[in-house]
């Protein structure tokens, strides 16, 4: 069993307008291999800066506390190393990359986590990409296309959740892929992020909607309301939150927030 924690971290950005703002205020959660973690909360809370500072983005600099990885903290480790270390992000907006069909960088994303003894076989990686492709409905074509070059939102979406099952990291952080989704594309999405669930596999999704979590049923759901975790429950708490909205929750904690929307905000945080 592998543990994902991040201890009272404080996270800043520069920014032109205001300087150096702090956007995380010092969040704590835990999570194992096994459990699906929810992170909600309203518009501009620092959902994404969480992810994106646990994946290493070194836009956003860390004042204080710590992010480990079974005990072992990775501040110090780039992108890369926190990627071969087992942390997967699936981003809201996939970067398009000409010249690099999405087979290859998937077979090198695979071999990169491998030793150089034990790298996968082009006709176990086709095997395999061929069955992950069936299960979230994709075109065989895809898998020669330029990474997101020419592909519609659905598309990125669906690739993202495709490089996570060919990857199989121990940790997948899912920043909004719900964002965008149609019904439909959202029930493929979470089959694919369903057939990870095991034992090896854990994974932190990020959403405004609770409509996502009817699909891929969380064990646990943490609230994050000016940049700290202010409430951990179980999927009923996902619940409340789509019938009283984050104002209803703000108030019942005696919280002095101001939200972007005190009415319950579901719009895609900035």
């Amino acid at each position: 069993m592998a543990t994902l924690e991040v201890k009272n971290l404080h996270v800043s950005i520069d920014t032109q307008e205001e300087g150096r703002q702090e956007i995380l205020k010092g969040v704590n959660l835990k999570m194992s291999t096994g459990e699906i973690h929810a992170i909600m909360g309203p518009n501009g809370t620092g959902k994404s800066t969480l992810s994106e500072t646990i994946m290493g983005n070194p836009t956003y600099q860390v004042t204080e506390g710590d992010i480990l990885l079974d005990g072992k903290s990775i501040l110090d480790m780039p992108v890369d190393e926190r990627a071969r270390a087992g942390l997967f992000l699936a981003m809201q907006y996939p970067a398009e990359i000409a010249g690099v069909t999405n087979a290859e960088f998937m077979r090198a994303a695979i071999n990169a986590r491998r030793a150089e003894d034990d790298q996968i076989s082009v006709m176990d990686f086709i095997k395999f990409l061929d069955k992950n492709m069936a299960v979230l409905d994709m075109d065989e074509d895809m898998a020669e296309r330029y990474l997101n070059q020419g592909f519609s939102g659905g598309e990125k979406k669906r690739n993202e959740i495709l490089q996570l099952m060919m990857i199989q990291p121990s940790f997948a952080i899912l920043d909004e892929i719900d964002s965008g989704l149609d019904i439909d594309a959202m029930k493929v999405v979470a089959k694919g992020v369903n057939s990870m669930r095991g034992d090896n596999f854990g994974a932190l999704i990020i959403t405004h909607y609770q409509r996502l979590l009817n699909y891929i049923v969380p064990d646990v759901v943490h609230v994050i309301m000016d940049g700290r975790v202010v409430k951990t429950g179980g999927p009923d708490l996902a619940k409340k939150l789509e019938d009283e909205g984050y104002a209803g929750l703000r108030d019942e904690l005696g919280l002095d927030i101001q939200l972007t929307d005190d009415k319950a905000s579901t719009s895609k945080e900035g």
